[in-house]
């Protein structure tokens, strides 16, 4: 809800207002002397110098900044406020007697609902040192976030970005900057930079307790981002008690959705740290949150994030998370439809694939998962296919040719003979020049299955034989790792061994 801050000496005047447009039900009044102004995008202050609007630490408005301080009248101030409340057709037509705010009005407009916005267009009604930060920093926005950068320099950003940090006139303007060319950098995967300026900014100190956290949260996401395996342990804990430190300011705030962020990076950490329990314990209370706020979009991708975690953790000897882990897949079809979002979807399909064919039961009701295992396969190779998504193809054949090999035995067929097939459709897209790690593992999958097909046909099967040997050499030719390659000898070791018994 929309919140004015003001002294006694506007609060008539403004409900005064408020009531002839109807807004009054709409806008809580607090005389700013007795409550602090929140600097979050809900906000706006009036006082005796116009109307401000504190900068959005909680991402709740696009990164656009008006004028330090805007004159005091009735359209001004009732076209603010019709912005805030997401009225802004209202807001336009208000502003008739202001041409460079109703521009403004347009421009945080665009942004919002995400249309493109030329920055070329940009100008400022006066020159003073704020006003040259500002338009050097909605240049740098407006390109970043409402332009298409395959058709915008990237140089034109990293420029306008440098420009209005350079011309910032206090430390929290060059924080609030900071922190949209972090984001930036972040997506460009430049994490060094990222995190050097970010750092240098919380360890100077001296900003508002909200760009602290705002900022910390942003910076513990570029720690996760340079993390590689095997993970250091110092960083680990490191990004550990700064996203508490992050959780627990959110959440004494009342600040739900950006203690659901912090909750979820948090979990992601503690799942790498091997902290099941926590992960579990975090990503479910972010879940509550977006359920409890009604924002479907993001209680569907931690839902979605929730079930990879319970899934991972069932295949980690914890067999009792694969039926929670298949709920919580199946609970976000509710959202992830094969028309709206069709590769989420079938990537969950892909993940229910799997989970059928591994999930313990017994023997009388395997052969129902597998039926359902093998259906959901299909659902994602008719959106993942060899021409549209060839990668997405192959490791779905993969992983469909590894499931026929834990199905029952069946009547009419052989699933190994099956599971080479799917194999042998992933190697035409894992080739050796463009995916050798991949490659290596589904030649060891293809030589597991070859030992187990039926070769009633001709019990020596010399072609099977030397495909064999020919496919256990490649994987140690691709240079993989050396268990691996230990893996491809024992093969060989076996094959040898066998036509030593045939030929004795």
């Amino acid at each position: 809800m929309l919140s004015i801050y003001t002294d006694q000496a506007h609060i008539e005047q403004i409900e005064d207002i408020l009531n002839q447009y109807g807004l009054l039900p709409h806008v809580n009044r607090f005389d700013f002397m007795e409550n602090r102004p929140t600097s979050d995008g809900h906000t706006i202050i009036v006082n005796s110098k116009g109307i401000t609007l504190p900068l959005d630490w909680y991402n709740i408005v696009p990164p656009y900044l008006l004028p330090e301080c805007i004159w005091f009248n009735e359209s001004a101030f009732i076209a603010l406020v019709y912005m805030k409340l997401g009225h802004f057709e209202d807001a336009m037509q208000t502003i008739t007697d202001n041409g460079n705010l109703r521009a403004d009005i347009e421009y945080i407009f665009r942004m919002t609902e995400g249309y493109e916005a030329d920055p070329d267009t940009l100008s400022v009604e006066t020159y003073n040192d704020y006003d040259d930060y500002r338009l050097m920093h909605n240049h740098a926005v407006v390109r970043h976030y409402a332009t298409d950068q395959s058709h915008t320099m990237p140089d034109k950003i990293h420029y306008y970005y440098n420009a209005a940090i350079d011309a910032a006139i206090n430390d929290e303007l060059l924080a609030y900057t900071t922190k949209h060319y972090a984001t930036f950098l972040i997506d460009r995967e430049e994490y060094s930079l990222a995190k050097k300026m970010l750092g240098d900014l919380i360890v100077k100190g001296g900003l508002s307790q909200d760009a602290t956290m705002d900022l910390t949260q942003l910076y513990c996401q570029v720690l996760t981002k340079s993390l590689h395996i095997p993970y250091d342990e110092a960083t680990l804990e490191e990004i550990k008690n700064k996203l508490w430190t992050v959780v627990d300011f959110y959440e004494s705030k009342n600040k739900k959705l950006n203690e659901a962020m912090a909750l979820l990076d948090a979990s992601h950490i503690a799942n790498i740290s091997n902290s099941f329990a926590e992960s579990l314990g975090y990503i479910t209370k972010a879940t509550n949150i977006y359920k409890d706020e009604g924002i479907d979009e993001m209680y569907y991708n931690a839902q979605l994030q929730k079930a990879k975690l319970l899934y991972a953790w069932a295949k980690n000897d914890q067999p009792q998370f694969y039926r929670p882990a298949v709920d919580a897949f199946q609970d976000t079809l509710q959202y992830f439809s094969k028309i709206n979002h069709p590769y989420t979807f079938a990537e969950i399909q892909h993940h229910l694939g799997v989970i059928y064919s591994e999930i313990p039961d017994e023997v009388k009701k395997k052969s129902i998962w597998a039926a359902v295992s093998s259906s959901s396969f299909k659902e994602a190779l008719e959106i993942y296919t060899k021409e549209s998504l060839p990668y997405e193809y192959a490791m779905v054949c993969n992983s469909f040719g590894n499931a026929l090999t834990k199905y029952p035995l069946a009547v009419h067929s052989d699933n190994y003979e099956k599971a080479l097939y799917y194999y042998n459709e992933a190697l035409e897209i894992r080739t050796a020049v463009n995916y050798p790690y991949e490659r290596s593992l589904t030649l060891l999958n293809y030589l597991e299955a070859s030992w187990h097909a039926d070769n009633a046909q001709d019990e020596n099967n010399a072609a099977r034989y030397a495909d064999m040997v020919s496919k256990a050499n490649e994987v140690i030719t691709l240079n993989a790792n050396s268990p691996i390659i230990d893996l491809a000898k024992d093969h060989l070791e076996k094959l040898q061994k066998l036509s030593e018994a045939i030929k004795a």
